[in-house]
């Protein structure tokens, strides 16, 4: 549930920032290109929809000047999405709107219930998170 509060607000935050052509869907796909591209099947397993799925939000995403697919330099057969300038423009919105989250979360919690919780999600990411 606060992963995906977090999820809301940062899109919610680019939405009034201007980019209301953008929806939860694509947001949540949009956050998990890496900052040298990210390939379209990596992309649907981190966002857990399917090959497809995340291929179709892609082509909107394209078609709205948001990512751009790009040849894999490391693979010349793969291609990679990548975020375009407009997308770039978006990002320190939507971080921003996280930190303000978090900040409310520290308010919340205190300093050191808030590191412990951090350190806690650190530790699990070992064993939960296979794109670590």
């Amino acid at each position: 549930m606060a992963s995906r509060s977090l999820e809301e607000r940062a899109h919610r935050a680019v939405v009034e920032a201007g980019a209301s052509d953008i929806t939860p869907a694509q947001a949540r796909l949009l956050a998990r290109v890496g900052p040298d591209g990210t390939r379209l099947v990596d992309l649907a397993a981190q966002a857990r929809v399917t090959k497809q799925t995340a291929g179709h939000l892609v082509d909107q995403l394209e078609a709205a000047e948001y990512v751009e697919r790009v040849r894999d330099p490391s693979d010349g057969r793969a291609r990679l999405v990548q975020l375009t300038d407009r997308a770039q423009e978006l990002v320190p919105v939507a971080n921003a709107e996280v930190a303000r989250a978090l900040g409310e979360w520290r308010a919340r919690l205190g300093d050191r219930r808030m590191r412990q919780f951090t350190e806690a999600l650190i530790a699990l990411q070992e064993i939960t998170d296979p794109w670590r």
